[in-house]
């Protein structure tokens, strides 16, 4: 399989010597026009173009399936080079007041092909991890995804398929080309990145200059029940990962959020909403609640409207800010890895 252009360097497209200039191009036309194809770069010679495709794939990723429509949530289920299959989810926000109103695009990216942290409430994880993406893929899921909205998205969220912290080295690499001036131009403070807990990784990151956003998804307040449903708590405990949170706030002074999924009957009783409190204060952490989306095939369920309720106005009396951020996309698949399963798991389809 042909190597993608993206994770090849420049100095391996062979360009003519007097030519510098042709890099430029080419990145103008991937990274900032979303081509699909080396004939639709017109200005370089025709030669160029039939070299660079005999020897580089240019997309990463190839639409296998879309849910949803333009002004609603969707979903992406993308095939790469080698028949693996990720998800990305475009979520539009309407901003502003009526006749001052304008659309933003957020895209929940992923870092790997499963995942190996294996949080029992996610369907990421179900069928287990097969490799990391390479730099390339994850901008690619990027570049498609503008393609097929017509523009670029105004935001990115490390929050799909993957743990992105396990994938560190690509996902840097990733983030250069995204934040670069020659490559897509998007600013630092528009990226977040989530992890599930890798402490030393976050404090790694607390040492990068580049100022991304940090969401650490936290599901459980207390070590007991964390350990229950999330395996990475049991090598980094709440007091390790709270410390490498803390060493986090202090290098960026930025604020961390906390995304908290709502589980019925484990994660979602006043007395976790009063621990929770008190970590989000220790780090001044804005929290988002988010009410479970039902997976097929696991046992958990999402809370009554009172519970959720209960939680969120104890997290606001306890001085932290909080807000339920409403799922979207319940009829689309839209939590992470449900698209791909079923894709994985369907019954083959008759030849007759």
């Amino acid at each position: 399989m042909k190597p993608l252009l993206l994770d090849v360097s420049a100095t391996d497209w062979n360009l003519p010597p007097k030519e510098t200039y042709r890099e430029k191009q080419i990145r103008d036309w991937v990274l900032k026009r979303f081509v699909s194809s080396y004939d639709e770069m017109t200005d370089l010679p025709a030669p160029l173009r039939s070299d660079l495709a005999s020897r580089f794939r240019l997309r990463a990723a190839e639409p296998v399936k879309v849910q949803g429509s333009e002004d609603t949530t969707r979903k992406f289920l993308w095939k790469l080079g080698d028949g693996s299959m990720v998800e990305s989810v475009l979520i539009p926000a309407t901003l502003g007041t009526s006749g001052n109103r304008s659309t933003r695009l957020t895209l929940c990216v992923s870092s790997q092909v499963g995942c190996a942290y294996g949080c029992r409430f996610c369907a990421s994880g179900i069928d287990g991890w097969r490799r990391n993406l390479t730099a390339g893929e994850i901008v690619g899921q990027v570049i498609e995804a503008a393609r097929i909205a017509g523009r670029r998205p105004d935001n990115l969220v490390f929050m799909g398929m993957g743990e992105p912290l396990a994938n560190l080295p690509n996902l840097l690499q990733a983030l250069d080309l995204l934040i670069s001036p020659s490559g897509i131009g998007m600013g630092a403070r528009h990226i977040t990145i989530s992890t599930s807990g890798l402490a030393p990784q976050i404090e790694e990151l607390a040492h990068h200059p580049l100022q991304f956003r940090l969401a650490l998804s936290l599901h459980a307040a207390s070590d007991e029940i964390r350990n229950k449903i999330m395996p990475v708590n049991k090598r980094y405990p709440l007091a390790r990962l709270l410390e490498a949170c803390d060493a986090f706030v202090r290098a960026k002074h930025q604020q961390i959020f906390f995304e908290y999924i709502l589980l019925a009957g484990i994660n979602d009783t006043p007395e976790q909403a009063r621990l929770l409190a008190q970590h989000a204060r220790r780090l001044h952490a804005k929290v988002n609640l988010i009410p479970y989306n039902k997976v097929e095939g696991l046992p958990y369920e999402r809370p009554p409207e009172t519970a959720i309720r209960i939680f969120c106005q104890t997290l606001l009396k306890g001085g932290v800010r909080a807000t339920v951020r409403r799922e979207k996309g319940h009829d689309i698949d839209a939590a992470c890895g449900q698209l791909r399963l079923k894709e994985l798991h369907q019954e083959p389809r008759s030849s007759d």
